[in-house]
């Protein structure tokens, strides 16, 4: 009997599977146990073909192959490499195979085909002791993101068996190019945007503390271009959360074969006919959703009330606990989805209640109906709450510059980089991620702030979450000042974010 090493996954958590072979003599048959999917059990053809085209010969015998630990299912095809090497394994002498994790689809020619997931397996391995794993040629630069793995790309089975057995080498691959994620050019830029500097603020506010974000305006008041420019003054992605994204994405086959590293922070702007599926993840294979691809980023909402009813409660929960847990008949997996929500709204069906340029033509049943689509529930848990209104003339016609994205990042950075400091041990990195304790713990309010609070929260009928969203952003306004105790007009200006929900015709 022979042994091989490959991974599993379940959602972006891999672990270690044993490739048992076993020939003995008997007559002929070929089976494949240990919770096999219909991909798995496809590859019986593709090894049995691989193997006689690459020039060696198919066992004439009884083969047995076990997948362990066989209590959990298997799926994917990059299971026929460690396969097919475990089985000539078992005839032909390959030296130190326990020193290696592998993966590859193989063709019936006996070529190597790149596969999705390679990043967390290659992790996984490493974590666990592999030094050493052997590639598809096209996953050979994303499996080098790993710090410290050796990773031998390979691009046919003849290839992986003789440098096995010690007949040729196999150079390391090495990335002949360095990542960057200061680097970054964003070609839409806030200092091309007139006016709208509340808006502007409150954004700044959002992404200094990772706040979501509701705007309400008129159409054409720049509610989406502004959106739109927020990639520019989020904070570059750190090597572990770039990491984490790219996991993402690489079990999506969503990741670059030239440059697989994710460097940017997610944006997935999403249209309102999306469905409940494609948001929060799932499929017969449980795959990842929109939120967890927006994971480190921002996940766009335009038309806010044009998506269905059941799309947008889903977002509650992933709002709370930052994870999802996608279950099927035939699998679970668990996703990180840390992200911000940038949404945006028109305030009723014609788009101008409350203008003062535009009459509004909707009737007060039309609007409640328009707005009654977003629930209270789910409005309360989005931080940041304000109205954007149209853009005057002079505002358009001025040839004066505004603030660049540039300026208002090297404010965000470094609000960011305060909270990092604060919440070391924590296992948070931005205000938007306290909880309750540790609110008490770090949201400290002097007296004037604390009167204040006590009076909006009477007159405002606040709810218990409404009230420790208040403090969260007050919380980063004080941050953005570099003010250790929250002050009277941080806790004035995080209230006023609140507007909408007190205005909406529930």
């Amino acid at each position: 009997m022979v042994t091989c090493y490959t991974c599993g996954l379940n959602g972006i958590d891999a672990y270690i599977v044993d490739i048992e072979a076993d020939v003995t003599k008997a007559l002929p048959q070929y089976d494949v146990v240990g919770l096999a999917d219909m991909a798995i059990k496809e590859s019986k053809e593709r090894v049995r073909s691989g193997i006689k085209n690459s020039g060696f010969e198919f066992p004439a015998r009884k083969i047995t192959i076990n997948l362990a630990p066989a209590s959990v299912r298997k799926e994917g095809t990059h299971y026929d490499l460690p396969m097919a090497v475990a089985l000539l394994g078992a005839s032909v002498e390959l030296a130190h195979l326990g020193e290696y994790v592998m993966m590859g689809e193989l063709s019936l020619s006996g070529e190597i085909r790149g596969v999705s997931g390679v990043l967390p397996m290659a992790d996984y391995a490493k974590k666990h002791g592999y030094s050493k794993v052997i590639v598809p040629l096209e996953n050979a630069r994303e499996a080098a993101l790993v710090p410290n793995l050796q990773v031998y790309p390979v691009s046919d089975l003849k290839e992986v068996i003789s440098f096995l057995k010690g007949e040729t080498e196999i150079a390391p691959f090495e990335a002949s190019e360095t990542v960057s994620f200061d680097e970054i050019d964003w070609k839409l830029d806030f200092a091309d945007v007139k006016g709208q500097e509340n808006a502007k603020r409150a954004l700044e506010v959002a992404c200094s503390g990772g706040h979501s974000i509701l705007m309400s305006g008129t159409p054409g008041s720049g509610k989406t271009m502004l959106s739109k420019r927020v990639p520019g003054i989020l904070p570059p992605l750190t090597f572990e959360e770039s990491m984490d994204v790219t996991k993402i994405y690489s079990v999506c086959s969503l990741v670059s074969k030239e440059h697989p590293m994710i460097v940017k922070r997610p944006f997935r702007a999403l249209h309102h006919t999306a469905s409940t599926v494609s948001i929060i993840g799932g499929g017969t294979k449980a795959m990842p959703g929109e939120i967890s691809l927006a994971h480190n980023g921002v996940l766009f909402l335009d038309e806010l009330p044009e998506f269905k009813r059941e799309a947008l409660e889903v977002l509650r929960q992933p709002l709370e606990d930052k994870k999802i847990n996608v279950t099927r008949v035939s699998r679970s997996a668990e996703y990180p989805c840390n992200f911000m929500i940038i949404a945006a709204m028109n305030p009723c069906p014609c788009g101008y209640y409350g203008s003062h340029i535009k009459e509004c033509s909707c009737t007060l049943d039309q609007i409640k109906k328009y707005q009654k689509k977003i629930s209270g529930p789910l409005l309360d848990r989005i931080d940041i709450q304000i109205e954007v209104p149209s853009v005057n003339y002079d505002e358009i016609a001025s040839l004066e510059k505004a603030e660049s994205s540039q300026t208002i990042r090297d404010r965000v950075i470094r609000a960011r980089e305060i909270q990092k400091m604060r919440y070391q041990g924590e296992g948070i990195l931005t205000n938007a991620e306290l909880t309750a304790p540790l609110v008490k713990k770090y949201c400290v309010l002097t007296q004037d702030a604390q009167n204040m609070m006590k009076q909006a929260f009477s007159v405002l009928g606040l709810t218990a979450r409404g009230y420790d969203k208040i403090i969260k952003v007050a919380r980063t306004i004080a941050d953005l000042e570099e003010s250790e105790l929250i002050q009277m007009h941080h806790l004035a200006e995080a209230i006023s974010y609140r507007d909408i929900e007190n205005r909406m015709m529930y």
